[in-house]
């Protein structure tokens, strides 16, 4: 073998060391046997080569260095009612009923494989990991490192123990980091971690990766976490699409919708897996929830925006729907007879 194929050949084995399990079931409309993929036209991801062409030409806005904040007091072990707290990106405490759920966990600096591959954190946690109170169910929307973070994630299974739900694979996937108890749900699947509450795997427009080697392997996916109060949609990451419609004519209007507003530019390269501003005032008019709050924003620079753009588009774009914008650390309670605070 001639030495550039040997180099190119061990640079192909080292990179796929970050990669992980394939899932292995049946085929369906968003599972070809081997991949998964979205469903409909325009859901496509755009290629490695495509985001490589894009870095190396973008046009970032400004953003700070490190913006440090102190962080928000310890939250009540327990409450009544509902309590959503913005940790930062797309981490968010859900408390309800004396229930408490985390969703994409990240405290980690780094969203990648290593301190040199991967996007650094612009902002810290909005609360520390160590005053988190006692974790039952975190939701892992897909596999992405400023979604699954690992490290984060082991920290608060030996502290919590809890019931981890996400998408097919990703129990196969989280066991070679010796985590395990979890729960594969494909789209439409639902668990029941407790009584009166239920755990909706719903379908997203996005992709999943970990390494070079394992393209769409798992499943990405959203949620919605049915409670006696009502229910709490958590989109994860997705772009805008006729799921959200599918979403809304089999659950109604959910009590609380979690919407991810950035990466929003370039367009032509986010509009199949993320929504902007924009889309996200498209799908809170689909949706029709009580109070929509905004996520994936200001933490980690994934786009052409500089910081703060998503949230000026938002403001300026929402009108009358019922958007709560939220920063490190802030809290929205809500109970159903007495709406938002």
């Amino acid at each position: 073998m001639r030495p550039l194929a040997v180099l190119a050949a061990a640079a192909l084995a080292a990179c796929c060391e970050f990669s992980g399990p394939h899932w292995h079931g049946r085929k369906s409309d968003h599972f070809d046997g081997e991949r998964f993929h979205n469903v409909g036209p325009g859901g496509t991801a755009p290629g490695a080569m495509t985001i490589v062409s894009w870095r190396l030409h973008r046009h970032q806005g400004p953003w700070p260095d490190f913006a440090d904040a102190p962080p928000a007091p310890a939250p009540p072990e327990r409450v009544e009612g509902l309590r959503v707290t913005l940790v930062n990106h797309a981490t968010v405490l859900i408390q309800f009923n004396g229930f408490n759920l985390l969703t994409d966990p990240i405290w980690g600096e780094i969203a990648g494989p290593l301190r040199y591959l991967g996007r650094r954190r612009h902002r810290p946690p909005g609360l520390r990991l160590e005053d988190l109170p006692p974790i039952d169910v975190v939701l892992i929307s897909h596999d992405h490192y400023d979604h699954l973070d690992v490290e984060s994630l082991g920290k608060i299974v030996r502290k919590h123990n809890p019931r981890i739900v996400a998408g097919l694979g990703m129990a196969a996937l989280l066991a070679e980091n010796d985590i395990h108890g979890v729960t594969d749900l494909d789209w439409w699947q639902w668990v029941s971690p407790a009584p009166g509450l239920r755990i909706y795997g719903v379908p997203a427009r996005h992709d999943c990766r970990r390494g070079p080697c394992d393209d769409d392997a798992r499943l990405w996916l959203g949620f919605v976490v049915r409670t006696r109060l009502g229910d709490v949609y958590f989109a994860g990451d997705t772009g805008y699409g006729p799921h959200l419609q599918a979403i809304a004519d089999r659950f109604g209007s959910p009590l609380v919708a979690l919407l991810p507003i950035a990466p929003g530019s370039p367009r032509d390269l986010f509009a199949p897996v993320h929504m902007d501003a924009h889309e996200a005032v498209l799908a809170a008019r689909v949706l029709k929830a009580r109070t929509d709050i905004p996520i994936h924003f200001g933490t980690f620079a994934q786009g052409d925006e500089g910081d703060g753009d998503a949230e000026r588009k938002l403001r300026a774009e929402m009108g009358d729907t019922p958007f709560v914008i939220l920063h490190n650390g802030e809290t929205f309670t809500s109970s159903p007879a007495a709406g938002g605070s």
